[in-house]
């Protein structure tokens, strides 16, 4: 009785099993959407970028050209100056009595010149008479020309003493922004231990900004540069831009100034300076930026997404979907990378369909229904 419940058991397993075999639906799946973009050929404008720290048209130290006890500072720290403002004053006492000195020099010398004088319109008319010898005129035109030559130094000591005095006052070379101080009223400043830089005034309504590019780049950017520089000034047309350390694109575009006459042969690389406007004073002398500099045009180029590209141990591959719609591998060669997209030098043509969205769930065979995906694969270069 046991092995027959057993049985009947293993029986109805067995019916239960093919019934539901014949009720498995055997329509195969629909092909899977992908997303995808259609290539085109296109001339790509390459750039180049550099690091570079921004310096202004003109950066003065100021300086103090005579020694002394700083006493008064007539600024704002980090404020703008005009050309000729008094920034700093110096103990002026020492200097004072020099020039009085000088000048009681100097009328000395006139009291000198006045008795000379005197005396040789004296000794003249009598010499004439013969009333004198040639020898005491000859004496009396000597002392009145030496004391005419004594006159001339006193008065050039005056003048030296007395600009030593307005080195005491010093003023701004320039119209700029000027920094911090580094000197205290009190300070005894222009001679060793402490020959301190008072301050720096800076030009800012140009910057100048400073980079380096290594031999292999200049080669690539020196018909350009050549080309710009060759020009006057005024004829450059600025193509330089400065991209900021918030990666933001600076408002006005440079010309490059100069090129280093030389490759450092300890770093090959080489100096290039542009300047850059800056009427709102909104780049200040030190600050750090990439400067853009358009290489060449790539013609007839093919750009796609970076998203769209694989890479396993250095190679590079997408996936196309061809025209059975199925998904194949494509080996490419990419170039530069221009913005968020890749430069592809070898793989692909203008036309072809390459899987822009869910790589991870398509495979190589594997049949798709393409959608074209809403992406523009024209590189904007102005950001």
């Amino acid at each position: 009785m046991r092995f027959k419940t057993i049985g009947l058991i293993i029986c109805l397993s067995f019916f239960l099993f093919a019934c539901s075999e014949e009720k498995k639906d055997t329509t195969p799946p629909p092909p899977q959407e992908v997303s995808i973009i259609e290539t085109k050929a296109q001339d790509v404008p390459l750039f180049l970028e550099f690091v570079g720290q921004t310096a202004g048209l003109k950066d003065i130290a100021i300086r103090a050209r005579v020694e002394g006890f700083l006493e008064g500072i007539h600024f704002q720290e980090g404020s703008t100056v005009e050309k000729g403002k008094l920034l700093y004053t110096l103990e002026s006492q020492p200097f004072e009595e020099k020039v009085a000195a000088r000048m009681s020099g100097v009328a000395e010398v006139k009291t000198m010149l006045a008795k000379t004088k005197g005396d040789l319109d004296r000794i003249r008319p009598l010499a004439k008479s013969h009333a004198v010898s040639q020898s005491d005129l000859d004496a009396a035109v000597a002392a009145y020309e030496a004391t005419l030559s004594s006159l001339e130094a006193a008065k050039a000591t005056l003048r030296a003493a007395e600009i030593e005095l307005s080195y005491t006052k010093i003023k701004s070379p320039l119209d700029g922004i000027i920094g911090r101080t580094q000197a205290k009223v009190g300070d005894f400043v222009g001679k060793d231990p402490n020959p301190v830089i008072l301050n720096t005034v800076s030009q800012v309504d140009t910057i100048l900004v400073s980079f380096f590019i290594t031999e292999t780049q200049y080669l690539a950017v020196a018909p350009s540069l050549a080309e710009a520089l060759a020009k006057e000034h005024d004829e450059l047309e600025a193509d330089f831009e400065l991209i900021l350390i918030d990666g933001t694109v600076f408002g006005h575009k440079g010309r490059p100034d100069f090129v280093d006459r030389e490759v450092d042969p300890t770093t090959g690389a080489i100096l290039v300076q542009a300047s850059f406007p800056n009427p709102e004073q909104l780049l200040r002398p030190g600050q750090f930026g990439k400067v853009r500099i358009k290489a060449r045009v790539a013609k007839d180029a093919i750009l796609i997404p970076q998203r769209c590209v694989m890479e396993i141990q250095g190679l590079h591959n997408v996936f196309v979907v061809n025209a059975e719609n199925t998904i194949e591998t494509r080996d490419i060669k990419v170039g530069s990378k221009v913005g968020s997209f890749w430069l592809i030098t070898e793989g692909l043509k203008p036309g072809e369909k390459v899987v822009f969205e869910g790589l991870q769930k398509v495979k190589d065979g594997a049949a798709v229904n393409s959608v074209v995906a809403d992406v523009k694969l024209t590189y904007q270069d102005k950001k």
